[in-house]
């Protein structure tokens, strides 16, 4: 007779066994700029908070709360996350996902952007054994992320959730119009602008003071810009004194010996 042996978090499938993608189309060309938005312009807080590296953002990666068949239905792929205190990479290699069994951080924060008309971002529905559950009752109840957050561009609008004693509650706004998460000593919100060629509104961070957190290139544009400005000032500076040596030499003066 052979005996079955239970299972353990060891014998457990983990990220390299589980599928990566569950074959959906991401549903506009928005969501992807603004991820990588989120993604670029958080990098220096997160590397100032996590001076050795340990951290981990997922974009549309799964995160693994069961173990079902197949496999994901036990699974949500937020827009977007962050992990606190967790490598980046596992084994050597990228993360394919997040597997909640051998994982020992919950995420910090989730974010879905909304294509639809975000029923299925607040679908709070428990699970069945012939339904899949509610993203908003994963995120709430199965992996209890302490912070939940919804965002519609098509009304620049955006919910933040806040995990109090089992329970999303609902945040309000700050005098500026932003949300603090509080572990990341920032804050989210909305700006309207242009970003890789799209002008919408999108979904940003700033630090506590209320300052724009801005992605790599638009830092890289801000130099540029000040190098710019330094140079003209510079040439209008010797503009200036080429002005003043000629005027200084029709009256017979030796600008260099002035």
């Amino acid at each position: 007779m052979t005996i079955a042996k239970p299972l353990t978090s060891l014998s457990l499938p983990d990220h390299r066994q589980l599928p990566e993608s569950d074959g959906s189309f991401v549903k506009n060309f928005q969501e992807h700029p603004q991820s990588l938005l989120l993604t670029s312009s958080i990098i220096p807080t997160l590397n100032q908070l996590h001076p050795d590296g340990q951290y981990a953002i997922g974009q549309d990666s799964g995160i693994y709360w069961r173990l079902v068949e197949p496999p994901e239905r036990g699974a949500e792929a937020p827009d977007w996350f962050y992990v606190a205190n967790v490598p980046p990479s596992l084994d050597g290699t990228y993360r394919r996902s997040y597997v909640m069994w051998k994982e020992l951080v919950i995420p910090t924060i989730a974010i879905e952007i909304v294509s639809g008309d975000g029923s299925e971002e607040r679908d709070a529905t428990a699970p069945t054994d012939d339904a899949k559950a509610g993203k908003f009752w994963v995120y709430e109840q199965a992996i209890k992320i302490p912070f939940y957050a919804i965002y519609e561009a098509k009304k620049a609008a955006v919910e933040v959730y806040e995990l109090v004693n089992g329970k999303y509650q609902r945040i309000a706004a700050n005098q500026r119009g932003h949300y603090s998460i509080i572990p990341m000593g920032v804050e989210l919100g909305i700006w309207q602008g242009e970003y890789l060629n799209q002008d919408f509104p999108w979904l940003r961070w700033w630090d506590s003071a209320g300052n724009l957190l801005l992605a790599g290139d638009e830092l890289a544009k801000q130099e540029s810009l000040r190098a710019e400005q330094a140079f003209q000032q510079v040439a209008a500076e010797k503009q200036r004194a080429d002005r003043l040596a000629a005027k200084l030499r029709e009256m017979g003066i030796d600008p260099e010996e002035a």
